[in-house]
């Protein structure tokens, strides 16, 4: 099943469901976010960069087809690729009038080598005017949205200051399934002050959800941020690449095989990259991942590794 590997990686999914690989444009609809704009807070998530957690996309104010115009130059220089995922990334991206939303959505899905329309936003930034709007979307071309949980537990929530409850999460999970829209979690390892046990509660709570996806992120302190502040005054302990290894593999064994792994770590920009510092190794990351997993004797996953 599934080539035989042990991860259902969001990689395998798209190539049977496309016939070949489709590759992820990094997009900027040019919003912001309540919780920079004074309607929740001015400072974003503690983590959060000054980019709002779109380091990696276009320059916003580049028109939609201009900057899919351009990612896809920039790709193709590497890879030989033909179908893309137009991804809105940066800060909050159903944080606009519907108006506004129904155009540069529509214009990233006009473009032909679109074959999904990917949005992350806030779970309680989902409007019923929205909501109709990804419906009709979805109508054209697959949507799916992407929330950023992190944690379900109240305390580290409060502290990452993520500015809703767990109770508005799952309600905006249960109407984007009410919309037939599959939801892609954002899960992040290692939050200060959380213990091995509770990071499993949150991945475990994901799985039973329903949901398509998920994406597990290590926690990266970038020196732009009020996380990165804090780490600089008073150092905190971060996870070691073998403790976090240890720690996605066990993550994986406790998820129901139906859900895609969009994510197993992540690269934070290597010049605003406070800590921790092994995490610019990406490659030798995951490589580590897979070999703890073929390591484990007791390893049942059934899913594939990206």
């Amino acid at each position: 099943m599934w080539d035989n590997k042990r991860y259902y990686s969001i990689d395998y999914y798209l190539k049977h469901k496309f016939g070949e690989k489709v590759y992820r444009l990094a997009l900027n609809g040019g919003m912001t976010c309540p919780n920079r704009d004074g309607t929740l807070g001015k400072r974003g998530c503690i983590f959060c960069s000054l980019a709002g957690s779109g380091d990696f996309a276009q320059q916003g104010s580049m028109s939609i087809t201009r900057q899919l115009a351009d990612a896809k130059r920039q790709i193709s220089q590497k890879r030989n690729c033909r179908k893309f995922i137009a991804y809105f990334q940066a800060y909050t991206n159903t944080y606009a009038p519907v108006g506004y939303l129904r155009k540069i959505f529509m214009e990233a899905i006009a473009d032909p080598d679109v074959v999904i329309l990917s949005i992350a936003t806030r779970p309680d930034c989902l409007s019923p005017e929205i909501l109709a709007l990804l419906s009709e979307l979805n109508q054209i071309k697959p949507v799916w949205i992407e929330l950023g949980l992190q944690t379900i537990h109240p305390r580290t929530s409060r502290f990452i200051r993520s500015g809703f409850t767990l109770e508005c999460f799952h309600e905006a999970v249960k109407s984007l399934a009410l919309c037939h829209i599959p939801v892609i979690v954002h899960v992040i390892l290692g939050l200060p002050g959380e213990t091995k046990a509770q990071m499993m509660e949150t991945v475990r709570h994901v799985g039973s959800l329903g949901v398509f996806g998920i994406k597990l992120q290590l926690l990266h302190v970038l020196s732009d941020t009020d996380l990165g502040a804090l780490y600089a005054e008073s150092p905190f302990p971060l996870l070691s690449q073998n403790e976090y290894c240890e720690l996605v593999v066990d993550c994986l064994e406790q998820l129901p095989e139906t859900i895609t792994i969009h994510r197993l770590t992540g690269d934070g920009p290597k010049e605003l990259l406070a800590a921790p510092l092994w995490s610019r190794a990406k490659r030798s990351v995951l490589n580590q991942i897979a070999q703890t997993m073929k390591q484990r004797d007791t390893w049942q996953g059934k899913h594939v590794l990206n």
